[in-house]
């Protein structure tokens, strides 16, 4: 989850002002957290707070049971509670209404905005069948548009699948397979990729800037190289780069001094969380 919290805190300089190069520093007083990390750190929050109630057994849950159940309306309460703290942190349109409505109700997206806070999904479970389910349990409140489902989903597998040693050939042919072509490099795209919103449009660069990474690092800078929504694009990579190269703790504390003491309590939470794990 670090690696999405460095990806968006980097990424979010260059969000409406692209910087299609690798050479750039990483952190400096223009970066801000933004929505990715507020939402990718409530998603945290749900899941640390549903399995105090509630333990999974991994396969042994359908996906109507209560844990499931209760991660849906613990997600809810927790992107709200938490995210009516930061009004003009960067929400869409739709789901910033989403956030502050009485009535909260999924709106058919397929934002990117499914993708950059489901890192916790793909660190929690347990197997890849739970990465799935539970991945479309946290997504499904807001985006249960196919695409927004996928999205979230590719991201999720693609963590899971490096947390757990898989090769990024195999993880690259998983999500060919599964979710998405990759047939471009970097450099194809560099010059002609724009803002894009859409999961679709999305998550692929995303996967494709970790496939072509050499270490956590240079994960971030293939992501902003190649312009577009910067801050959810390296926070989606970052998430992907994070399970697999680890991050440093040089990098690590430097994100974790652009956090309030709220989300920093989160985040300690969640380690300790993973730890016992």
């Amino acid at each position: 989850m670090m690696g999405a919290i460095i990806g968006d805190i980097v990424g979010s300089r260059f969000e409406f002002d692209n910087h299609r190069e690798k050479d750039f520093e990483m952190f400096t007083d223009d970066c801000q957290v933004t929505d990715d990390s507020i939402m990718t750190l409530s998603v945290a929050k749900a899941i640390i707070e549903t399995e105090k109630i509630i333990k999974p057994v991994f396969d042994e849950y359908n996906y109507e049971s209560d844990y499931y159940l209760l991660i849906e309306k613990m997600v809810v309460k927790y992107m709200q509670e938490i995210g009516r703290k930061f009004p003009y942190c960067g929400y869409g349109g739709m789901f910033s209404k989403w956030v502050f409505s009485d009535n909260p109700q999924p709106y058919n997206s397929f934002g990117n905005g499914a993708a950059m806070r489901i890192s916790p999904v793909g660190f929690a479970a347990g197997t890849e069948n739970e990465v799935c389910k539970l991945s479309e349990a946290v997504t499904g409140v807001t985006h249960d548009h196919r695409e927004g489902l996928k999205g979230a989903e590719a991201t999720a597998v693609a963590i899971y699948m490096a947390r757990k040693g898989f090769t990024k050939s195999e993880i690259r042919d998983k999500m060919i397979h599964d979710y998405y072509s990759l047939d471009f490099t970097l450099d194809e795209i560099r010059d002609s990729y724009r803002f894009n919103e859409a999961c679709q449009e999305t998550v692929p660069q995303a996967v494709e800037a970790f496939l072509e990474a050499t270490s956590f690092e240079d994960a971030i800078r293939n992501a902003i190289s190649i312009g577009g929504d910067s801050d959810t694009l390296a926070a989606i990579t970052g998430s992907i780069a994070d399970a697999h190269y680890g991050v440093t703790e040089e990098l690590k504390e430097k994100a974790l001094s652009y956090l309030n003491d709220e989300l920093l309590t989160i985040y300690k939470d969640w380690e300790g969380f993973i730890d016992k794990r």
